[in-house]
């Protein structure tokens, strides 16, 4: 087996007549027959290949990093078969295997067979460029944060010991914010004060193509730059010679890559102003990639707070998976619901007297409770509203215990408050007493909104009718409507009453004391 690797431009042969081979970086406790070192992007036990029935193999071992063939991720994805020509990534290094065939034992040999052909072309500090070059966009897919991959970029540049651009001594790498458009230094070599031209950069970036300074290269994309005036910052930073070249993706400039030298010569040819355009637009691409999945990360810790705030766990769990997939249903559909609404009695007389910092300290202990409560029973809380609770139980999931459940809900938020104010009666603390109102009935219910901003809403008149009940339960009551006791008749013990509203008239009402 013959194993090609690559990394930072050095390339190495590993030639072994062992079927299998385990590749990664020695430490006590960990023997492989390929070391990687310096690499230390790779794992100490990071990838087995091996022969098996005249075909090769290869396996990730739970490397941190994982491994690639062809830009695949195969990390907990199994053996995987290799073709002739795969492309294998293994931290920052690249690797390519041959099987080779064991040399048949000869009886004599030529001593002519033995003789280096002179007639080989040797490799070129061109061809070792070129293959870096190559090698780029893989380094830069290996990259999963952005300042690390600009800072990659900027020392491939300039940096490493085969350099894209040979000529250059320093590099530098600015993005564009996208709130403000300014132009944010990520990334520069060597450390220190970095040798920006910010002239020189919003130029390349209006303009849409390389700059160069001074106009020296020969090409119809520099021909702009002949009378342009001598920049402030080319005698700040010493700068004898520069390339600007403005990152493009999808049409869109997302900042601008420079390199310079305060050497008089050699100057930058155009083969170098060729393949900073190139390493620019890998970059953008790169970049783009990025931004792209810190986007929808910020939309799935969204999600996952509007999630875990509101659902209880075995809803969350699967609104999460269908979120992540993007399968979750958007809109609103029309069935039975059963609302529930509580909210704290004599509330503003108990701020006036508690002043906002304590009463903020109450609400967060009593809320957790309450919500867990809720949750216990299957509820989803639609919304806070100051000292109020609006849940709804049966959506967004259907649930055929629902009226059931909520009353068990509104009871079991009635023991929290009982017990909440016995701890904090007994260190002196403030208490509070909480109303509960339950209805059900049809409404519309779901998830409204787009991909930038969600909500779960409910509309209907149980919910506008719970409100009521919650307006006349006294401190410590759960009042439920006639529709509902006719489906929990069975399990609860109430005492009928009926409760005064501003504009509807009397409802008739009962107070739940327990569950039968």
């Amino acid at each position: 087996m013959r194993i090609d690797y690559s990394y930072r431009g050095k390339e190495r042969t590993f030639d072994t007549e062992k079927t299998e081979v385990i590749i990664g970086r020695p430490k006590e406790g960990a023997v492989v027959d390929l070391d990687l070192t310096p690499d230390r992007s790779v794992s100490r036990l990071h990838t087995r290949i091996w022969i098996e029935e005249g075909e090769c193999w290869i396996q990730d071992l739970n490397s941190k990093r994982g491994t690639q063939v062809n830009g695949q991720e195969i990390k907990n994805q199994g053996k995987r078969r290799l073709q002739p020509g795969d492309t294998i990534r293994i931290g920052g290094t690249t690797l390519r295997v041959e099987m080779t065939e064991p040399e048949e034992p000869t009886e004599s040999l030529d001593a002519s067979a033995l003789a280096f052909d002179s007639t080989e072309p040797a490799i070129t500090e061109a061809d070792r460029r070129l293959a870096l070059f190559y090698e780029l966009p893989l380094t830069f897919g290996a990259e999963t944060k952005l300042e690390t991959l600009l800072q990659t970029i900027i020392e491939q540049l300039v940096k490493a010991e085969i350099k894209v651009i040979p000529h250059a001594m320093r590099g530098a790498l600015l993005v564009k914010d996208r709130a403000t458009g300014q132009l944010l230094l990520k990334a520069h070599w060597p450390v220190g004060d970095p040798a920006v031209s910010m002239s020189l950069a919003q130029q390349a970036m209006e303009q849409r193509k390389a700059v160069v300074w001074p106009s020296s290269i020969p090409s119809a994309e520099s021909s702009d730059n002949q009378t342009q005036p001598k920049p402030k910052s080319v005698d700040q930073y010493h700068i004898q010679s520069a390339m600007y070249a403005p990152l493009l993706w999808k049409d869109e400039v997302l900042g601008v890559v420079c390199v310079d030298n305060d050497q008089t010569s050699p100057t930058f040819s155009l083969d170098d102003l060729r393949l900073l355009q190139a390493v620019a637009h890998h970059a953008a691409m790169a970049v783009a990639n990025l931004q792209l999945q810190e986007d929808l990360r910020r939309q799935l810790e969204f999600i996952n707070r509007l999630f875990s705030s509101r659902f209880p766990p075995r809803i969350r769990e699967k609104l999460l998976q269908e979120a992540s997939a993007g399968t979750l249903p958007i809109g609103t559909r029309r069935s039975p619901i059963t609302a529930l609404i509580s909210d704290i009695r004599g509330f503003t007389k108990l701020t006036e007297q508690l002043g906002p910092q304590r009463m903020s300290d109450l609400l967060n202990e009593y809320f957790p409770p309450l919500i867990e409560a809720i949750f216990e029973y299957e509820g989803t809380i639609e919304r806070f509203v100051g000292d109020a609770i609006f849940a709804v139980f049966g959506s967004p999931e259907p649930d055929a215990l629902q009226h059931e459940h909520a009353v068990q809900a509104a009871l079991k938020m009635q023991e929290e408050v009982t017990r909440l104010n016995a701890t904090r009666a007994a260190r002196g603390a403030a208490t509070c007493a909480i109303g509960i109102g339950v209805d059900c009935g049809e409404a519309l219910h779901g998830f409204i909104g787009n991909a930038e901003r969600i909500e779960f809403a409910v509309i209907g008149d149980a919910a506008n009718r719970a409100s009521r009940y919650c307006n006349g339960a006294g401190f410590g009551e759960v009042l439920i409507s006639p529709e509902l006791y006719q489906r929990v008749f069975r399990i609860v013990e109430v005492e009928q009453t009926t409760i005064p509203t501003k504009h509807e008239g009397t409802f008739e009402a009962y107070r739940v004391k327990r569950i039968k």
